[in-house]
């Protein structure tokens, strides 16, 4: 596939919408093989590649960063793991496994909750959902969710150290992810993966 003829808004749908569930890629892999982009191009393509092939090691590599910054500090960690909760309810297939798993255990005790749990039903006009369908957490938008977690997790960030230091841990997280990402020779499985980002940017062209 030619990355980069994918925009950031496909990367960024993508990324939204594909299934998080799969194991990240194995170690030896991910520290394989590293190369010099030749162009910039060349290294926006593979950033973009890089980005969606190995997106979950990004996200384990991160908050590890996150969790080494802080270990004397427990409440620090226990921020990093709410702030990875609330980025993480941003993923359409996250938030739904989520919520389906604890509907399941709550039915299990409470069949009268778990109903009220369920999300509202999507109007149809002739044969078709009125929009798309949003996602819902026990039975409440998923944006709620996304504030709650992330006002915990700031409030937890300024109570265990200064801000600054937040702040250079997560500088230091997030150009570890862009340069592994500038430098990581392209996995040939990659062109395989994204086939949902093919088919967003050729409707976006016909239309």
């Amino acid at each position: 596939m030619d990355w980069s003829a994918v925009t950031a808004e496909d990367l960024v749908d993508a990324l939204r919408e594909v299934d998080w569930s799969t194991p990240p890629r194995p170690v030896p892999e991910f520290f394989s093989r590293f190369t010099v982009p030749r162009s910039y191009s060349k290294w926006t393509s593979r950033l973009k590649c890089n980005l969606y092939y190995y997106r979950t090691n990004y996200f384990i590599l991160i908050m590890i960063i996150l969790g080494v910054g802080f270990i004397w500090k427990p409440v620090a960690i226990l921020a990093a793991f709410m702030t990875g909760i609330s980025i993480a309810f941003l993923n359409d297939s996250f938030a739904v496994t989520f919520n389906e798993k604890i509907t399941r255990t709550v039915r299990q005790f409470s069949p009268h909750l778990a109903a009220k749990m369920r999300p509202p039903i999507t109007p149809v006009l002739r044969g078709r959902p009125s929009s798309k369908r949003s996602i819902h957490i026990c039975g409440r938008p998923r944006w709620l969710f996304v504030l709650f977690f992330s006002a915990v997790s700031c409030m937890l960030w300024l109570t265990s150290c200064s801000l600054l230091t937040v702040l250079w841990a997560l500088l230091i997280a997030l150009f570890a992810t862009l340069l592994h990402a500038s430098f990581r020779t392209p996995n040939l499985k990659a062109p395989l993966m994204p086939l949902c980002l093919s088919d967003v940017h050729v409707a976006r062209k016909g239309a």
